[in-house]
């Protein structure tokens, strides 16, 4: 029966997201221990779905095993921030630019307006949870408007390193993110993707750089050099 199987595995998959945003927001940090047993017991499952998970998260190089002593949370760089949140802008990019060719476009930014609205909403009423379903919509709306599966699956695959909740709890980031997305929708409607590439790759550099000074603020690179403004920039390079 295919019910068990596939509900353990949407079980390995929270779990992969839960450590992904431990790991990539500093709470767990490089060369420390993932304990089976303690984050089963914290996420209230049994062990097989947290060991799923981080066979998963090895395969994405954010921890390795070592033998007969577990999993141990893998070096994240500034440089590697920098290079993951590029290649979500340059596929964005490249999906809104097509989603500006949907030929329903005047409705779908109707749509897409109406969606913002609701983000709006959630931001001013401090629902952080309704705060990612909206950001989430949005995304998804202007991905099936590119009617581009494969570039959105890409994308997709890189978005899951982006800790959201750090930017849903933030109502400044909320409101910049709805202003950005108001902005993006007329440029959409005027067919702009040289307007369209840059409203959308500094959002990303705006949540690249948030991220780099969560982790400063907890000493996550204390043991390392200063940073320079040659690693915040190398994007753009």
């Amino acid at each position: 029966m295919t019910p068990g199987p596939l509900h353990r595995t949407q079980l390995a998959v929270e779990v992969a997201d839960y450590l992904r945003t431990r790991i990539m927001t500093g709470v767990l940090r490089p060369g420390e221990f993932v304990r089976l047993d303690e984050t089963a017991s914290a996420l209230g499952c049994s062990v097989t779905p947290v060991r799923e998970a981080l066979a998963t998260l090895r395969g994405e190089g954010l921890v390795k095993q070592a033998l007969h002593r577990g999993f141990i949370v893998e070096t994240l760089t500034r440089g590697d921030i920098v290079d993951i949140f590029w290649m979500q802008a340059e596929l964005s990019a490249r999906l809104a630019s097509h989603a500006a060719e949907n030929p329903d476009l005047a409705g779908q930014l109707d749509e897409l307006g109406a969606i913002v609205d609701d983000l709006e909403t959630a931001v001013e009423s401090g629902r952080a949870d309704r705060v990612l379903s909206a950001e989430f919509a949005f995304h998804r709306k202007v991905h099936l408007m590119a009617e581009s599966k494969k570039l959105a699956w890409f994308q997709y695959s890189a978005s899951k390193y982006n800790p959201l909740q750090l930017y849903s709890n933030d109502p400044e980031w909320g409101r910049e993110a709805a202003t950005s997305h108001r902005r993006l929708i007329e440029l959409l409607r005027k067919g702009d993707t040289v307007g369209i590439k840059s409203e959308i790759v500094a959002a990303f550099d705006d949540a690249r750089d948030r991220l780099i000074d969560q982790l400063e603020s907890i000493g996550f690179w204390d043991d390392e050099q200063s940073p320079t403004e040659e690693a915040r920039t190398a994007s753009s390079a």
